[in-house]
């Protein structure tokens, strides 16, 4: 069966031509096509892009890049009964579609099914906790979100509205998980490889203030407002323990400004503010078994902590309207 195969890309041309040259290899023999969802490339991912039998679709005024932008951009172009979403820096695993489309096929109470994310490049701490952490979303089986992308069931897609909420700069998989599991869908994770992901290699730090400039950081408060009022709200509380947790840190912060605030002598209310800080730290560092990475920790939480008011208080556009592009390149 026929298979849509999206690459979202933003600025990836070190990587684009060998992630198009995999979906096409992957594609072989089954039949389909290859979209490559630009949200607005400045380097040469779309002229790369170009030399290749794929349609290009990009965005354009007043569309802005964003997490989930890209996978509806690629939904919006696609025709087939089955969308494989993939990032432009991924090599998609020979033989996983035809696995995956057998799967589907054997299994019509599940949307969308995936394999696990194998992370190239693990010197970042990001990326390194990624490989080491056991959320139930990185498990085999069933799964409340297909991170990293999978293959997707269209009519499961069509049953609860659109593909990804155009909004959204971080968690758009989870909303769409917890959209598909609350119109009784399911999502499996297959024992195999589905991509290899060659993610950022800049300093871990660094890549938390990108992630704030580029608003990546925004996505869990965004997504908390666009589930205001829908039937799974209370369920994505129960989900998303990192909400506890944000919510502890601005308890924190509260605490410690109230030492500051009341008593008298500030320069002991800083340095027990100060050593409260160390012990969180040092605690972190003993359950990571790394100093560095338990300071890594502390800091990626006041990130967090601090982006989740910041991406409740930003504007919405209607999650599926259609996405405002043009159309660069079609297959040859």
């Amino acid at each position: 069966m026929a298979i849509s195969v999206i690459i979202k890309t933003l600025n990836e041309e070190k990587r684009i031509a060998a992630t198009i040259e995999s979906a096409l290899a992957a594609l072989r023999g089954m039949g389909g096509e290859v979209i490559v969802a630009d949200s607005g490339s400045s380097d040469a991912t779309v002229e790369i892009a170009a030399q290749y039998p794929v349609v290009i679709a990009q965005i354009t005024p007043p569309a802005l890049p964003s997490c989930g932008i890209g996978p509806q951009l690629g939904f919006q172009h696609s025709r087939h009964d089955h969308v494989c979403l993939i990032d432009g820096d991924m090599l998609l695993d020979a033989g996983f579609l035809g696995e995956a489309v057998r799967f589907l096929a054997d299994n019509p109470g599940i949307a969308g099914v995936t394999g696990h994310v194998e992370e190239m490049h693990v010197a970042n701490l990001e990326f390194a906790r990624r490989v080491n952490r056991n959320a139930p979303e990185n498990r085999t089986g069933s799964i409340d979100r297909m991170n990293g992308g999978g293959v997707y069931r269209r009519s499961a897609i069509e049953d609860v509205g659109y593909l990804s909420d155009r909004n959204l700069h971080g968690y758009e998989e989870f909303d769409l998980g917890i959209r598909l599991r609350s119109a009784g869908w399911g999502l499996h994770r297959l024992d195999r490889r589905f991509v290899q992901h060659f993610g950022h290699t800049v300093n871990s730090y660094r890549l938390l203030v990108r992630r704030w400039k580029s608003k990546y950081l925004y996505g869990i408060g965004e997504l908390l407002r666009a589930s205001l009022g829908k039937p799974y709200f209370l369920r994505l509380l129960r989900e998303l323990p990192e909400l506890r947790l944000w919510g502890l840190v601005h308890l924190w912060w509260l605490f410690c400004l109230g030492l500051i605030l009341f008593l008298p002598d500030k320069l002991v209310a800083l340095g027990a503010v100060l050593a409260m800080i160390a012990g969180v730290v040092a605690l972190a560092g003993i359950k990571k078994r790394s100093l560095g990475m338990g300071l890594y920790t502390v800091v990626a939480w006041f990130f967090h902590a601090a982006a989740l008011p910041v991406g409740m208080l930003r504007s919405r556009r209607q999650p599926g309207e259609p996405i405002e592009s043009r159309i660069l390149g079609n297959p040859a």
